[in-house]
């Protein structure tokens, strides 16, 4: 699975640095000079990172033969990936990263199946976004009170649900 870590900006000066905007928590290792990062869509990369800065809270990054303002602005609106296994797992095990929730079957702590984790939206309070066959979309809080268990080897995810909750 892609992940996407950032999204190329618009070009900043003429010497084809861009500005991006990050989607990763940790951009000092993704973005390091030298590092190769592949690209949404396939045909703009894989980039090499020749070098980085921040300037007014906003990242620079200059590319390998990306050296004038028009060659930065062909690559504007273009995502940044990484491939999920590149990402190590959190040292919490009660912590998860979305691609590893992504995909895991729902089902109450009676064994009921409920549906598929379709997303998760951090809005305040993380939310599982849960696909029902023949139904809307439930939200499930991510909290341990209503995710008792979350087996990601076994590809499962337990809830338990208040009353109306789904």
């Amino acid at each position: 699975m892609q992940l996407v870590v950032g999204r190329i900006g618009r070009p900043h000066g003429v010497r084809g640095d861009v500005t991006v905007e990050v989607r990763t928590d940790d951009p000092e290792l993704r973005f390091a000079p030298g590092t190769s990062i592949a690209t949404d869509p396939a045909e703009r990369g894989p980039l090499v990172v020749e070098g980085r800065r921040w300037h007014k809270g906003v990242l620079l990054v200059t590319f390998e033969g990306v050296a004038d303002r028009d060659a930065a602005e062909e690559l504007r609106g273009t995502m940044l990936v990484i491939d999920s296994a590149e990402v190590a797992p959190p040292d919490d095990p009660d912590e998860f990263h979305d691609h590893q929730l992504i995909g895991l079957t729902v089902e109450t702590v009676a064994g009921e199946r409920v549906g598929e984790v379709e997303d998760v939206l951090h809005h305040g309070q993380d939310l599982l976004v849960v696909r029902r066959k023949g139904q809307d979309d439930a939200l499930i809080p991510f909290v341990k009170a209503l995710v008792p268990v979350v087996d990601v080897e076994a590809g499962r995810l337990v809830v338990d649900p208040p009353e109306g909750l789904l």
